[in-house]
């Protein structure tokens, strides 16, 4: 599949199709791991795991993800 790149701020930019990212399970706003494969020339891109999260379910982590997207300003507020 053929992507252009564009500059946002100091960054170069590739948009991800949702049939590309739905199957990983990311969304808007997670943190995805970017490596690079020197040997191949090829950039891989995975959901980033956290070592401290290892054994929590990861349909649950990925709601709770989205429940803190979602709801962040009143959790900002409620910290305060």
């Amino acid at each position: 599949m053929r992507r252009k790149l564009f500059k946002t701020g100091n960054s170069i930019v590739v948009s991800l199709p949702k049939d590309i990212i739905e199957p990983l399970g990311v969304s808007e706003g997670m943190e995805v791991s970017v490596d690079l494969d020197r040997e191949n020339m090829q950039i891989i891109i995975r959901p980033f795991t956290d070592p401290i999260a290892e054994g929590i379910d990861k349909e649950f982590a990925h709601q709770v993800a989205e429940f803190i997207e979602e709801y962040r300003p009143a959790l900002e507020a409620l910290a305060r």
